[in-house]
């Protein structure tokens, strides 16, 4: 078993890239680097690194493409950290498979945050997909698999059948950023923009009915005209 997770950073800035390594090492964990996105496939096969860090202005090769290579290949979580804060690229690269997106400038500690809750998640396994998991926890938020019930505290919450079933999908994927795309094509079978509308109004019920105050989330959380999150902080 691996003492230090091994991470992986790609930036194509050297200062940037530096600056990472030294405050990720800092906090415990292995790093190698790269600022070239054509060498990452090679570094993935040959390292195998718990995480992988990357810009998407990239100079060999754009980012995204980069992202579309390797998540084949590994179970690493990608998480992209760009200057790029526009709503297309961060659709773009989560729906080629990163698993969370951080626009430039960030803090370190917001990094560090994303990388535990990845590494939490890469430890333990998705609770939904483990047959030995019948209960999902979240602070106050419980889901009984096998009954298909919900509870917050003691107190159980009603959900109509298509409310369960998206909040179920978050709970497979919690801390990870869902797309308006992948959930209605998880749920539904199919995408269309004006289908994100219809989503809202669903997340909108499932928020007055598991938020204590729904105007400020404490499990969904909206990332605004990308799709949702269920925090995990």
């Amino acid at each position: 078993m691996k003492n230090k997770p091994l991470i992986l950073v790609v930036e194509d800035e050297k200062p940037i890239r530096n600056f990472m390594c030294v405050s990720l090492e800092a906090q415990g964990y292995k790093c190698i680097d790269t600022q070239h996105g054509k060498t990452v496939v090679s570094l993935v096969a040959a390292h195998n690194p718990d995480i992988i860090i990357i810009d998407l202005g990239l100079p060999d090769i754009d980012g995204i493409e980069v992202i579309g290579m390797v998540r084949p290949l590994t179970k690493a979580a990608i998480i992209v950290v760009s200057a790029r804060g526009h709503e297309r690229e961060k659709v773009e690269a989560l729906d080629c498979g990163a698993d969370d997106y951080l626009t430039k400038p960030f803090s370190v500690i917001e990094l560090l945050a994303r990388i535990r809750v990845a590494l939490r998640h890469s430890n333990q396994g998705r609770q939904p997909e483990d047959p030995s998991a019948s209960v999902f926890l979240m602070k106050d938020l419980k889901i009984d698999l096998e009954k298909r019930r919900v509870f917050l505290v003691d107190d159980e919450i009603h959900l109509t059948p298509m409310e369960y079933k998206l909040l179920t999908l978050m709970a497979k994927y919690p801390g990870r950023v869902l797309t308006h795309k992948f959930i209605l094509e998880e749920i539904w079978g199919t995408f269309s923009g004006n289908d994100t509308q219809s989503l809202r109004v669903f997340m909108a019920n499932i928020r007055r009915k598991i938020e204590r105050d729904p105007a400020q989330p404490r499990y969904i959380l909206t990332e605004v005209g990308v799709g949702y999150r269920l925090a995990d902080e």
